[in-house]
């Protein structure tokens, strides 16, 4: 095992840890917790550590590792990612009756609140952007690259595996893990992280933009 691979397994084996153990003494957020500025700053605290220890391990390779480059072909790319929402959503809808997938993270406010919009658009920015663009560098960027020399298809699950434990939710797991799968196809296919990261962001605006229209 290479020194970079066994860096990234101790930084995702410790998102797992913290994940759990916050779930497990804290229970889940307050789901009116994106109308305050907290959360921003405290994503943006969290994920930028994780940016900061990406970098390190992936050194003077990080564009390649992280495959920060156009995929072969964005009408491909599109097609595929067409394919892995909707399979994400049939799924999601399938498991909510018996697993409520969507209540377990909390963080989606039950309602609008026109007064707290600034610190709303906030945590929006940290969890329709940042967020997702930090996560998927983590699994779909490095992790797959190290992964990716020991099989394609084994890279493609363990990386799904990784990523839906990373968020520390139990119910959730099925459609995490479902989604990271996916979007692992997605980096296989395309060779790009771009395609990743739009996806993953369209998953998380649109749920929040549901979570206070509806």
């Amino acid at each position: 095992m290479s020194g970079r691979l066994l860096a990234w397994l101790t930084l995702v084996g410790a998102q797992i840890l913290l994940g759990y153990v916050t779930r497990a003494t804290q229970g889940k957020p307050d789901r009116n917790a994106v109308y305050h500025y907290s959360t921003f700053v405290g994503s943006v605290v969290y994920y930028g550590i994780v940016l900061v220890v990406l970098i390190a391990i992936s050194g003077d390779e990080i564009r390649t590792l992280l495959a920060f480059r156009p995929p072969r072909s964005w009408a491909r790319a599109a097609g595929i990612a067409g394919t892995v929402i909707v399979a994400v959503i049939v799924l999601e809808v399938a498991l909510n009756p018996l697993l409520h997938p969507d209540r377990e993270q909390g963080l989606t406010p039950t309602h609008w609140e026109a007064s707290r919009a600034g610190a709303f658009a906030a945590s929006v920015a940290a969890l329709a952007i940042i967020g997702p663009f930090v996560e998927e560098a983590t699994f779909r960027g490095l992790g797959y690259s190290l992964l990716a020399p020991y099989g394609q298809i084994a890279a493609v699950l363990a990386i799904g595996i990784l990523f839906g434990l990373a968020h520390g939710l139990v119910e959730a797991l099925p459609i995490l893990v479902a989604l990271g799968v996916g979007l692992a196809y997605l980096r296989a296919r395309t060779d790009s992280l771009y395609p990743c990261f739009i996806v993953h962001a369209l998953f998380n605006a649109i749920a929040l933009t549901l979570a206070v229209t509806t």
